[in-house]
């Protein structure tokens, strides 16, 4: 006892020497700034990092500090409760969140692939559209960004084009293209944001520059502007191009043809400064600045793509919201059925356990507020009549500080998509929006009487009667609600039938129109879920079609497809798609397609369809009778008119009658 009292007494001896030199430190600058040099780290201004750090970060936060996984020991060390868990079984699968970020993603996923040798992985890779996840890659596929952009195209009338433009040009007072608001982003992210990475990448080539006596008099402005238009010209998130290695075919063509757009952007770039850079960048120039130059390009290509466009961009060129999503293209406007096509046909040959999705955490908008958007695509000038009419009803609730035209179209198609929405939702999701696009305000330089203006004409907007009755009456006139509702059964059948392993977001069981994130991480009512699944578990289509408005026509297509999945799994397993192909008038209307034991229909272009299938049939193939899994129908093989095949429910999904028990 004696003993534990002179400890204690110690103790605080020592505790009130170390407060008196803490006191004596924090009273003398000089000393507490000697004392913060010892650390491993400095204390510097926050804005500081935008333009000088020496260490990798996740894009653009601080905080978020790198991790060396390219290291053998510290990829172990920092895997090995992953490696324990998987080897108890407690993991079976693996989402790897932005491989782009790595120094060495092949090499990396080699790696996770020898401590987890039977895990299913996939990948959060952003393809952009004709771009294909590497082949050496040991993974099962992507995390699905690239099935969600092909979905959603497939329902965007591609012959609305021009109409929608001129309607979103004479709205906003321009003509400017996405392509000139992609580029002029992904600039202004180098410029700010990312401008400690880029300054990097200039003092690499600097060095590079210094070895070469046709090249050490480039200033650093001149290294700096080539880096950022070659960068700037990246149609891909990044290359794969490994030291030691001889690039692709494919990484030689993007690297030449950013060089060839930057060239053409900024004719003032010496051609031979651009020549050099890309003879590192593909590796073809030797040495080690060359070599780090080379990979951390690859490693910044990937943020300035994602910030530059997809936090950036995306906010900033509202023609048609719902094609702003990630991996998307709002300059393309849609694609087709046979597009549709090809991109499940490589799904199956190549990728055929390939995680897809049509909602995730960070998409923009959920499926269903997509989908009611989409059909402004068919609707051009009657969405072109309610913006002016619009507008000038509530050009009152508008300040000298704004909001702009562009935010303004924000709102309205916002309000299309997630009609109701309350007034606390939607300002914070203008808010975010406004932030992200960084023209009048953003999350480091906020503009107060800007962001007033915008939250204060949202809530007078939706707070004006007289606007809001208008609002509806455009959405029930077109029955954006309704058909969108049917445009969503179309989407989820597709997600659960196409090639790969579907991906069912929290909550978008039911019909879910939640925005941008946090919106979409809301708490999700499970046992409402549950309780109406229980209701619906016997039900036929027209109990689910009674069960619109909640959402249980949703939830009961999504349980009747999966619990078919879970009895006769090799359908879905399979490697064939086959197209099958609508004739008629409608027949662009229609999407078909056959896969072993299974054909699925489902209509699009909801507006144009006009609830008649007119003459318009399809061929279900031969090999004995067909039962439609949400009907129960029986449908025998050979020409089909699909307005009887889709009389029932809105989407048909057959099945062999001996595999539909």
């Amino acid at each position: 006892r004696q003993r534990l009292a002179t400890l204690a007494q110690l103790d605080d001896d020592v505790a009130t020497a170390i407060d008196a030199e803490l006191a004596a430190i924090a009273a003398d600058p000089d000393a507490l700034d000697a004392l913060l040099l010892r650390q491993n780290y400095r204390l510097a201004h926050w804005r500081t990092a935008d333009e000088e750090l020496d260490y990798r970060r996740f894009f653009s936060i601080t905080t978020l500090v790198g991790v060396r996984v390219e290291d053998e020991a510290v990829f172990r060390e920092s895997h090995r409760l992953l490696a324990e868990l998987v080897e108890a079984g407690r993991i079976t699968g693996l989402r790897i969140d932005h491989i782009d970020g790595l120094r060495d993603p092949l090499g990396y996923l080699q790696r996770l692939r020898e401590i987890a040798p039977q895990a299913y992985i996939v990948v959060e890779k952003i393809l952009q559209h004709g771009e294909s996840l590497p082949d050496t890659w040991p993974v099962e596929g992507t995390s699905g960004y690239d099935q969600l952009i092909a979905i959603g195209d497939l329902f965007v009338d591609t012959e609305g084009e021009l109409a929608l433009t001129a309607a979103y040009n004479r709205f906003v007072d321009q003509a400017t293209s996405f392509r000139e608001v992609e580029h002029a982003a992904k600039h202004q992210v180098m410029a700010g944001e990312l401008a400690a990475e880029t300054e990097r990448l200039t003092g690499l080539l600097a060095e590079v520059c210094a070895s070469r006596r046709r090249h050490r008099d480039h200033t650093r402005r001149d290294l700096r502007d080539a880096l950022r238009e070659v960068l700037a010209a990246m149609t891909v998130y990044r290359t794969y191009v490994v030291p030691g290695q001889e690039p692709s075919a494919t990484d030689r063509e993007l690297v030449a043809a950013a060089l060839d757009a930057a060239a053409k952007s900024r004719p003032d770039l010496d051609p031979e400064l651009l020549d050099l850079l890309g003879q590192v960048l593909l590796l073809d120039a030797a040495g080690e600045a060359e070599t780090e130059l080379a990979v951390r390009f690859q490693q910044l290509s990937a943020p300035v793509m994602a910030k530059g466009v997809e936090d950036t961009a995306f906010y900033r060129y509202g023609r048609l919201l719902s094609l702003n999503e990630v991996g998307g293209d709002p300059g393309t406007f849609g694609r087709g059925v046979d597009a549709y096509h090809e991109h499940c046909r490589h799904l199956a040959e190549s990728w055929p356990a390939s995680m897809l999705t049509s909602s995730t955490r960070d998409t923009k908008r959920s499926a269903d507020v997509r989908a009611r958007i989409t059909l402004l695509s068919e609707l051009p000038r009657a969405w072109d009549d309610a913006l002016q009419r619009w507008s000038a009803r509530n050009e009152t609730h508008r300040s000298a500080a704004g909001p702009d035209r562009e935010t303004e179209l924000l709102l309205y198609s916002t309000l299309v998509g997630a009609w109701p929405i309350d007034a606390d939702r939607l300002v914070a999701v203008m808010a975010k929006s406004t932030k992200e696009a960084k023209v009048h305000t953003s999350w480091t330089d906020p503009d107060e009487p800007y962001d007033a203006a915008v939250e204060a004409f949202t809530r007078a907007v939706v707070e004006d009667a007289v606007f809001v009755a208008d609002l509806e009456r455009f959405l029930d006139e077109h029955r954006i609600v309704e058909l969108g509702r049917t445009t969503s059964l179309a989407q989820a059948t597709l997600l659960l039938t196409s090639p790969g392993v579907p991906d069912i977001y929290q909550g978008t069981e039911l019909w879910d129109h939640s925005l941008v994130d946090p919106d979409n991480r809301r708490p999700v009512d499970h046992d409402q879920r549950s309780r109406l699944l229980d209701e619906l578990v016997d039900a036929g289509p027209a109990d689910a079609l009674a069960h619109l408005d909640d959402g249980g026509a949703k939830l009961w297509t999504i349980a009747t497809i999966l619990r078919h999945r879970r009895r006769d799994p090799a359908p879905f397993r399979s490697s064939t798609y086959r197209p099958i192909a609508a004739t008629g008038e409608k027949a662009r209307h229609a999407v078909a397609f056959e896969r072993d034991g299974l054909v699925v229909v489902v209509p699009r272009l909801l507006v144009g369809l006009g609830d008649d299938w007119d003459d318009t049939s399809i061929e279900v193939p031969a090999g004995g009778g067909w039962i439609d899994l949400l009907s129960a129908a029986k449908v025998e093989p050979g020409p089909t008119a699909l307005a009887d095949l889709l009389d029932a429910f809105p989407v048909v999904v057959l099945a062999r009658e001996d595999d539909s028990r």
